[in-house]
């Protein structure tokens, strides 16, 4: 009885990865995109999120005579500790901060040189097959333009 109850924990154990994934991980594809609600052209966009350590790494990638060329990356852990975004390059070109603001919903900030900050959100849908990220930035400092933008993504 105990050899069975040992053998039943050991394959509970190796389950709970797949129970406790981040529902952020996978390749998404972009569908669509609005800014202030109105619908804009959506150039092809590519995001996979992987895990890296204790960290989620995010890649943007757009396609280049039919190669996806990586964009932009980063690697942040969700407990909204300061990352660097680096270009495809490798330089840096700004800072990202990403908390789980519950149940597959993450909050994030966007700060970078010669651009104004942005803040937004993640959300995974329930059924782990669309991925929403809207984000809020105003243009021009306090008192200017502000800007909402909202895009689509599906499970690659």
């Amino acid at each position: 009885m105990n050899r069975a109850l040992v053998i039943a924990a050991a394959v509970a154990l190796q389950m709970i990865p797949a129970w406790a994934a981040e529902p952020l991980l996978g390749t998404w594809r972009l569908d669509s995109q609005e800014v202030n609600g109105q619908k804009s052209n959506a150039e092809p966009l590519t995001l996979k999120v992987s895990e890296a350590g204790d960290k989620l790494a995010f890649a943007f990638s757009v396609p280049v005579n039919d190669v996806y060329f990586v964009s932009m990356t980063y690697a942040v852990k969700l407990d909204g500790s300061e990352a660097e975004v680096k270009n495809s390059k490798g330089d840096k070109i700004g800072t990202i901060q990403i908390t789980s603001g519950g149940p597959s919903t993450y909050k994030m900030t966007l700060k970078g040189p010669n651009r104004p900050d942005s803040s937004g959100k993640l959300t995974v849908s329930p059924d782990g097959k669309t991925l929403t990220s809207e984000t809020d930035t105003v243009q021009g400092g306090q008192g200017g333009r502000s800007m909402h933008s909202k895009q689509l993504f599906s499970r690659y």
